[in-house]
């Protein structure tokens, strides 16, 4: 496998880009910046092209609805900056940016990456011989490419030797190329359901395809 570059940490998001109290802006933020991991030594970076809002207090579709706490939750209380990750359907790992400062519990679902940096080792931890969107338009598929299991929930992705981190690669993203509409499989949020907070960017072929 290729050998990880050097990271100039100057790249990296800081943690005044998480801590916003608007959930809505981080997200739309996200968008064009790079999720990277780097485990056993073996680098992957992808694109961020979708992502959720999930709002706690006030969010139905949110696990902090209501200032729900559980063990799983609590992570998204920490100060924003850590991965939120959880187990959907016993074997979907779907991570998270928690967001916004300590004690409130927002966070933001990567739902699909354009895949960047070793895409080789991205299709062999996916079981895949072709480049294609199953690679990495999903938020289950997308963590099993980057490497990322929910046993590295509660993770600080600030400190400097977290073996996830996001990167801004100089790229602008004009509003104008991010679409809105309802999110994913939140039927059962009543009238949040129809909120439009699954923000991806116009026409980027690896964004997932709505159910």
């Amino acid at each position: 496998m290729p050998q990880p570059r050097l990271i100039d940490k100057a790249q990296r998001l800081g943690r005044d880009f998480f801590t916003r109290p608007d959930v809505l802006a981080v997200s739309r933020d996200l968008l064009g910046k790079f999720l990277a991991t780097n485990f056993d030594g073996q680098l992957a970076v992808g694109k961020i092209v979708e992502v959720e809002a999930y709002r706690g207090p006030d969010d139905k579709a949110c696990h902090a609805y209501n200032y729900r706490f559980t063990e799983r939750t609590k992570v998204m209380y920490a100060e924003g900056g850590h991965a939120y990750v959880y187990l959907c359907y016993g074997m979907h790992h779907l991570f998270n940016i928690v967001t916004a400062p300590e004690g409130v519990p927002h966070a933001v679902l990567v739902r699909a990456i354009e895949p960047v940096d070793n895409i080789p080792l991205m299709l062999h931890r996916r079981g895949l011989a072709q480049l294609g969107p199953r690679l990495s338009a999903g938020p289950g598929v997308l963590s099993q490419a980057l490497g990322i299991k929910a046993n590295q929930s509660g993770m600080d992705m600030l400190k400097s030797d977290s073996p996830i981190w996001l990167e801004c690669r100089g790229l602008s993203i004009p509003p104008t190329d991010i679409l809105a509409g309802p999110r994913v499989g939140v039927a059962y949020a009543e009238e949040c359901a129809a909120w439009h907070w699954r923000f991806s960017l116009r026409g980027n072929p690896w964004v997932s395809k709505a159910r």
